[in-house]
C-alpha cells in the first residue's frame, strides 16, 4: 500500500490515542517500517531516535536480540493458558525476581497495564478493611498534579484536568496534598522538607482514621511535567501513613525497573510501600503486562475457605500471560546483567548537561531537571499546543521523536542509547528550537 492511500484510510478509519484528532490534519502520522535500538525508521527511509522511549516503554530499546529470543522461545511452548489454577516456570522465576525487588513484598498479582494494576491496588486496599472490619477506612489520598492512568479508579485519584474533566461525574474524589517540588537533586528540600511536612502534616491529620490509602507516583510525577519532589518529603509521608495504619501505593509504572537510576523510585526515599504497581518498562514495552506487588500481611487477610467469601476475585482473561512474563523475566535479567541502573545514574550527568546547553544557547528553555535517564525544562513561553506541536513536527523531519508535554520539553530514552546518538538527539533539539524563534514572534 503506498503511502498517501495508507494515510488516508487511517485518518478515515483510526483514532488515536491522547490526541486532537484534527491535528492530524497537517502532521500527519509518522508511517513506520521498522524499529531497532534507539531508532524508528520510516517507509520513506528516514531514521528517528525514539528520544521519549515510545511513552516511557521501551527501556532496553527497540527489537533487542536477547527479549527476541526470549518471545521465541515461550512461543514454541505456548502463548496463553489462563493462569486460573495453572502454572508454569517462566511465571514462578519471574516471581522471585520481583520479589527480590523489595524485602517485604512477596506477593506477586498480574494484570495487562498500568491503570489496570492501579485499579487492582485501590481495590485490594478498600477490600483488606473490609476482612478487617475497618468499613470506616474509605478516603484515598493523592498528590496534586498526579497521574495514574485512565480507567475509573485511576482517573479519581489522578489531578490533572485536561485527562479527569469531563467524568467527574462518575469518579470518587479523594484528598489531594502537595509535594515539595525541587529544581534540581542538590536542592537543599531534596533531603530536608521538614518545613513543608509541618503544613502537609496539619493538613492530614484529620484523616488519620478513615484513610485506606496514599497514592503515589514515587519521587517523578510524569504526566505533569516530569516534576521532581523531594526524598525526604517522601519518607516523611510514608512513615506517617504507617504510624497510622494506612497503606502506601507506588505507582512505578514509569518510576520502576531501572529508570530513576534505582530499579524502584521508591529507594530514593528508603521506603517500602504496601503495594507497588508495575508496568511500560517491566516487559521493555513489548507486550501490555502489568504487576501488583503486596505483602503476605495483605494476602494473608483474603486467605481462607471459599465459602468464607474473601477471595479477591478481580479477574483479567489475560493476567500472567506467558508471553509477557517471559518478556518481563528477559528484561529484568538484562538490566541486572547489563547494570543499566548504574547506567540510569550516569546518564543523568550527560542528559542534563546537554539539555542545559540547548536552554543556555536558546534562552527558550528553563528549570532544567533530571534524575536518571529522564531529563526535562519548562518552555519560556509557558503552555502554548500549538507551539508543542509545530516543534514535535520539526524535531521528527530533522530525525527526533519527541513529545512536549504542556509547558515541558523532556527526553526520557532507551536505558542503553549510545552516548553518540544522545549527541545527535542533543542537536536535532536545538536545532528544532532555533526554527521556532519566528513563530514565537507571532505568539
Amino acid at each position: 500500500m503506498d503511502t498517501d492511500t495508507l494515510l488516508q484510510l487511517d485518518q478515515n478509519l483510526n483514532w488515536h490515542p491522547c490526541a486532537q484528532m484534527k491535528d492530524y490534519e497537517t502532521f500527519k502520522p509518522l508511517v513506520i517500517k521498522s524499529a531497532y535500538g534507539s531508532y524508528i525508521e520510516l517507509t520513506n527511509g528516514k531514521k528517528i531516535i525514539d528520544a521519549i522511549s515510545s511513552w516511557w516503554c521501551k527501556s532496553l530499546g527497540h527489537n533487542h536480540p536477547q527479549l527476541k529470543e526470549a518471545l521465541v522461545k515461550q512461543m514454541e511452548k505456548f502463548e496463553h493458558v489462563l493462569f486460573a489454577h495453572t502454572t508454569h516456570d517462566i511465571i514462578v522465576q519471574l516471581a522471585q525476581k520481583l520479589t527480590a525487588l523489595s524485602p517485604n513484598l512477596n506477593k506477586v498479582f498480574y494484570a495487562g497495564d498500568g491503570s489496570s494494576a492501579v485499579e487492582i491496588a485501590l481495590k485490594m486496599s478498600v477490600h483488606a478493611r473490609a476482612l478487617q472490619n475497618q468499613k470506616n477506612r474509605q478516603q484515598f489520598i493523592a498528590l496534586k498534579n498526579g497521574y495514574h492512568g485512565e480507567t475509573v479508579g485511576a482517573l479519581s485519584v489522578s489531578d490533572l484536568g485536561l485527562y479527569k474533566q469531563p467524568y467527574t461525574s462518575i469518579l470518587f474524589s479523594p484528598i489531594f496534598i502537595e509535594a515539595a517540588y525541587v529544581d534540581n537533586l542538590d536542592d537543599p528540600l531534596w533531603k530536608d522538607a521538614s518545613a513543608h511536612w509541618l503544613k502537609t502534616e496539619k493538613i492530614l491529620e484529620p484523616y488519620a482514621d478513615t484513610t485506606t490509602a496514599i497514592i503515589i507516583e514515587p519521587i517523578v510525577q510524569g504526566a505533569a511535567g516530569m516534576k521532581i519532589y523531594s526524598a525526604d518529603f517522601l519518607s516523611r509521608l510514608a512513615s506517617w501513613a504507617k504510624h497510622h495504619g494506612i497503606h502506601i501505593i507506588a505507582d512505578e509504572i514509569m518510576t520502576g525497573i531501572g529508570r530513576t537510576g534505582k530499579m524502584l523510585a521508591c529507594e530514593y526515599a528508603h521506603m517500602e510501600a504496601d503495594f507497588v504497581c508495575l508496568s511500560k518498562g517491566l516487559t521493555s514495552g513489548w507486550l501490555p503486562f502489568s504487576v501488583v506487588l503486596t505483602s503476605n500481611a495483605i494476602y494473608n487477610l483474603f486467605y481462607d475457605d471459599y465459602d468464607r467469601g474473601k477471595a479477591f476475585l478481580h479477574s483479567h482473561t489475560y493476567s500472567g500471560n506467558a508471553l509477557g512474563a517471559s518478556l518481563a523475566l528477559a528484561t529484568l535479567k538484562i538490566i541486572e546483567a547489563d547494570t543499566l541502573c548504574a547506567r540510569a545514574c550516569e546518564l543523568q550527568t550527560m542528559l542534563y548537561a546537554h539539555m542545559q546547553e540547548i536552554a543556555d544557547k536558546t534562552q527558550l528553555l528553563h528549570k532544567v531537571r533530571a534524575i536518571g535517564a529522564i531529563v526535562a525544562a519548562d518552555f519560556v513561553w509557558g503552555h502554548n499546543e500549538k507551539l508543542n506541536q509545530l516543534l514535535a513536527q520539526r524535531a521528527a523531519e530533522m530525525g527526533a521523536l519527541i513529545r512536549p508535554i504542556a509547558n515541558m520539553l523532556y527526553w526520557l530514552p532507551p536505558l542503553n542509547i549510545p552516548l553518540q546518538t544522545l549527541v545527535n538527539l542533543k542537536n536535532i533539539t536545538l536545532q528544532a528550537l532555533q526554527q521556532m524563534r519566528s513563530h514565537i514572534s507571532l505568539e
